[in-house]
């Protein structure tokens, strides 16, 4: 028999570089939200793929960004941060050659790991000048010192059988800490509260950019096997409600059915959906608001 094989992934980058579009990819499912806006994950999501004797973890983390002023900043490149800590690998995403302050600030923490890392240069299927890629390569390999380098684009699923079979290549020998049929470690109550949210960032991402959380406040199973799910949307003004609710509650019921169709695939089960739109001034700089959802800044680091 096989030897086991279990290995830490940490996906790293600066906001909207690919990261969790590349998770769901190399899981082959859904499981992290994506939409068009920076910032869409606020959480470390671990992602499980089991394939015969190799477990590979990988960690999707929020996007690393400057400008911390608000608690939510400070937790979620913490959140980031911390993801380096005890990896076998890190995956650091860069989006082409679009090089800005954050993505230095994250090459700075990943040049200070001891064990792998690997480049991988997302949305090259964009690039217009493919030859602009080895000069861009060499210039940060002289400043972070890479195992390895993938050109790829996650969403168009280029280049990732090759960065598969790299990572798999780098999980040391050890025991699965997952059961082969597990694929996060998080409860289907977060998928559910984080599938609303993806919803109003991608129907409202430029009037509500980041000004909404989710709570799942009911997650029952009835006699017949229907999910009921009931989920708190928070707003920080009033005008906010307003543009969420839409005209004649129109928008909360695009949203709801948007997100109850991901939910039936995600769970497998019929659901039942209901959201309700709550004002909660400054959640996102309350750190206790924070903790209830799931978010600890731990003070300002």
């Amino acid at each position: 028999m096989a030897e086991q094989q279990c290995g830490m992934v940490a996906i790293v980058g600066r906001p909207n570089v690919g990261k969790s579009t590349l998770l769901n990819h190399l899981l082959g499912q859904k499981l992290s939200i994506t939409s068009r806006k920076p910032q869409t994950t606020r959480h470390q999501v671990l992602g499980v793929s089991t394939v015969e004797e190799t477990q590979l973890i990988y960690i999707d983390t929020p996007g690393m960004h400057l400008g911390q002023s608000k608690a939510i900043n400070r937790a979620m490149n913490k959140a980031a941060a911390s993801a380096l800590n005890d990896v076998d690998l890190t995956l650091f995403l860069c989006d082409r050659t679009k090089w800005t302050e954050e993505d230095d600030l994250v090459l700075e923490l990943v040049a200070r790991q001891t064990t792998p890392v690997a480049l991988v240069i997302n949305k090259v299927d964009l690039m217009e000048q493919k030859n602009e890629l080895l000069p861009f390569t060499e210039a940060l390999s002289e400043r972070c010192e890479f195992d390895a380098v993938f050109p790829v684009s996650a969403l168009r699923a280029q280049g990732l059988k090759e960065l598969n079979a790299y990572v798999t290549t780098q999980a040391p020998a050890g025991p699965h800490l997952f059961p082969e049929d597990q694929i996060t470690d998080r409860s289907q109550r977060f998928l559910a509260a984080e599938l609303v949210r993806e919803k109003i960032v991608r129907q409202l991402g430029d009037e509500l950019p980041y000004s909404t959380a989710v709570e799942i406040e009911a997650f029952k199973q009835d006699e017949r096997g229907i999910l009921h799910i009931s989920a708190l949307i928070l707003v920080e003004r009033e005008g906010q409600k307003k543009i969420l609710v839409g005209e004649s509650g129109g928008r909360l019921k695009s949203i709801g059915t948007s997100a109850r169709r991901d939910m039936e695939r995600a769970f497998d089960n019929k659901v039942m959906l209901k959201l309700w739109v709550k004002v909660k001034s400054g959640w996102s700089d309350d750190i206790r608001a924070l903790k209830t959802l799931g978010l600890d800044p731990q003070g300002d680091q």
